[in-house]
């Protein structure tokens, strides 16, 4: 097996072990504080959130790509960088600490004060690790991020849930949230060898301003893009719609995004190894294309086939009403894979502004989707996403398809099955759910059995090349494991 094959699937294996895993342990723990607090707490939160994540584009989207694509890095680079993100961490967290209760007054929500001045402090904390995390990413070390991120996420969920049993409400996710970060940040020092030195040199900023600043441009986009429609919920319905929707989004992007992320995450750095060989290039890309897009897809086609007794059963009647929102949220997640594997072939290809003009171009459609939210409902909002979405997959399909000779055409052909799958897979689900007269969980575990048996039974009948190459992998890696057993 050769060293780059070897080293993807190593990376794609840790990466997809460590996300099932850290989000088994985030599931479970989302689970018990669900149960605990209720939707205006994680309202309260998504509030906060709203203004807290536009500060992660300055902090880890510029400069972190464009360390990870130059072939050699120095010490020097890697320093400046780091003390660049401090500089920014403290600046941000300045900025939201002022700002708390202007925050507070804008949702009418007095307790946002001291939540958002608390929560800030993770700017700082994510700030100071953007590099450890940088080194290994490039060097496709994901075996150490998976063991540090669940170690940090194991922790705080349980210290999470204890406050929550006590009695602290909306501040036990305040503590998670702060101290997730804080554990991690520890974690990544302590196992790096890496130390800043006491070199700063502005060149090497100036260098790789060209490309970053695109990419921190396109961030801060896709940043405002996906948390505006929080601040509309928020500010105009309630905290507790807003925590309804912040929790049916969370079902939706433990599979879209997360998934779609480690793909990207782990392709970026693989295909910018082979940049130079146009032939490996698309041939490597396909297969991660369809791969990641087979998986998203039947996951989450089920997982609008069992929103329902999923809810009931996992959070309790007092959740119901999100099911209608992750059904529709479900519909949008499907378009998530070409959006992170479009954004790593931009990088690669050294395509940065291209990538910011089709950014601007395809989120100023968020504005007609925010209009929709206001006059009509949360409900209809999220059919406005969906089409946006949608536009979004066709224009970054077809512009990075042009850079790997991958036409649109084709890519949607090659699509065809899957989503002929999928769909049999959640519409199968969703009748089920109708017809059927049992508890929600005996209809959550007929359906996953159901639906566990159509997907296998029907890729195999049709030998899908994508679940026959995830199987080989799957396979392969097992037979390593036991070999070395």
């Amino acid at each position: 097996m050769s060293s780059l094959k070897q080293k993807t699937i190593s990376g794609l294996s840790w990466s997809f072990l460590g996300n099932f895993a850290g989000q088994f342990f985030s599931f479970i723990i989302g689970i018990i504080l669900a149960r605990l607090l209720g939707p205006r707490e994680y309202g309260l939160i998504g509030m906060v959130t709203i203004f807290t994540i536009l500060t992660q584009p300055f902090i880890s989207s510029g400069f972190g790509p464009a360390l990870i694509r130059k072939e050699t890095c120095t010490d020097v680079d890697f320093s400046t960088v780091f003390y660049f993100n401090i500089f920014s961490g403290l600046l941000f967290y300045t900025l939201i600490f002022f700002a708390a209760p202007s925050i507070s007054d804008f949702f009418n929500e007095p307790e946002l004060t001291r939540i958002a001045r608390a929560i800030g402090i993770v700017i700082v904390i994510d700030a100071a690790t953007l590099i450890q995390t940088t080194i290994l990413t490039k060097s496709v070390n994901f075996k150490l991020q998976t063991k540090i991120t669940l170690a940090s996420s194991a922790l705080s969920g349980v210290l999470g849930i204890f406050l929550a049993y006590k009695g602290f409400g909306v501040w036990s996710l305040v503590y998670r949230n702060v101290f997730q970060s804080f554990f991690q940040s520890v974690l990544f020092w302590f196992n790096s060898q890496w130390r800043p030195n006491r070199n700063f040199d502005i060149a090497v900023l100036k260098n790789m301003f060209g490309f970053s600043s695109k990419l921190l441009i396109s961030a801060i986009i896709d940043k405002l893009y996906f948390n505006v429609y929080n601040l509309v919920i928020a500010k105009y319905f309630s905290a507790n719609e807003l925590g309804l929707f912040t929790r049916a989004k969370m079902f939706k992007d433990m599979i879209a995004e997360n998934l779609s992320e480690i793909v990207g995450k782990v392709s970026f750095p693989v295909l910018s190894s082979i940049q130079n060989e146009p032939e490996r290039l698309k041939e490597s890309y396909i297969k991660i294309f369809l791969s990641i897009n087979f998986v998203v897809w039947i996951f989450l086609f089920g997982l609008a086939g069992i929103a329902e007794p999923l809810i009931l059963v996992l959070l309790g009647d007092h959740w119901i009403n999100s099911v209608k929102y992750l059904q529709l949220l479900c519909f949008v997640g499907v378009f998530y894979p070409m959006h992170a594997l479009a954004k790593s072939v931009f990088y690669v290809f050294g395509r940065s502004g291209l990538f910011l003009r089709i950014q601007i171009f395809v989120k100023i459609l968020a504005i007609p989707v925010i209009l929709v939210g206001i006059l009509w409902g949360i409900k209809y909002m999220i059919f406005a996403m969906i089409f946006a979405a949608s536009l979004e997959f066709f224009v970054k399909g077809y512009f990075s398809g042009k850079l790997i000779d991958y036409s649109l055409s084709k890519q949607i052909i090659d699509l065809k099955q899957t989503f002929f799958l999928a769909n049999a897979l959640g519409l199968g689900l969703f009748i089920i759910n109708i017809i059927g007269n049992w508890s929600p969980l005996i209809t959550l575990l007929i359906q996953i059995s159901i639906g566990a048996f159509i997907t296998f039974t029907l890729s195999e009948i049709f030998k899908l090349k994508e679940y026959i190459f995830i199987k080989e992998i799957v396979t392969r890696q097992i037979k390593m494991i036991i070999k070395k057993e």
